[in-house]
């Protein structure tokens, strides 16, 4: 996380908060972002030294003007003045840290050999949901490496119940065990 992103995205964060907007706002965030990865050449466009502010913020205009809230354009504007518009990604991160925090919202992300089905992924979340006490959004990966069972990261803590990390143990607490 870069220090423009998180002030930023703090500062658009703190004042749809106050003003409501929360969830208005981080869901536009949500689909710009996504837009913006799929068309890297829009982000080019508005880092282009050669273009005049000016003409960026123009073509900004045109691009969103009436399709996003006010306070969502007036951020981007505020990213191309600054020439810092590629930092959008990570104000959204933020952005979203932060409503997660709020909501009592946690980002799991489960690694697994194969991939978990719908039943298994519902049954996985009601259960992360019931110990943490708070409502998960859960990301499902595969990890070829793995031998089977799961790992989980979430807020920078990784629980890992794979066979691979019980071998490991069971290694260890064997060679441990002759010294």
């Amino acid at each position: 996380m870069t220090e423009i992103g998180k002030a930023y995205g703090g500062a658009l964060f703190q004042l749809a908060r106050e003003e409501g907007l929360d969830e208005t706002i981080g869901a536009q965030l949500k689909v710009l972002c996504e837009a913006l990865r799929e068309d890297p050449d829009y982000v080019r466009l508005m880092m282009t030294p050669t273009l005049k502010k000016s003409k960026r913020l123009e073509i900004l205009g045109e691009s969103f003007s009436g399709k996003i809230h006010e306070y969502v354009l007036n951020f981007l504007s505020i990213l191309v003045e600054n020439g810092t518009f590629e930092e959008i990604f990570a104000c959204r991160e933020e952005y979203q840290k932060l409503y997660n925090k709020a909501h009592g919202i946690v980002t799991v992300v489960a690694y697994t050999v194969i991939e978990l089905d719908d039943e298994l992924q519902g049954k996985l979340r009601e259960k992360l949901e019931k110990t943490l006490g708070k409502t998960v959004e859960l990301q499902c990966r595969i990890d070829r490496s793995m031998l089977g069972g799961v790992r989980l990261e979430m807020e920078g803590e990784r629980l890992d119940g794979s066979v691979k990390s019980r071998l490991d143990g069971i290694r260890a607490a064997l060679f441990g065990a002759k010294a």
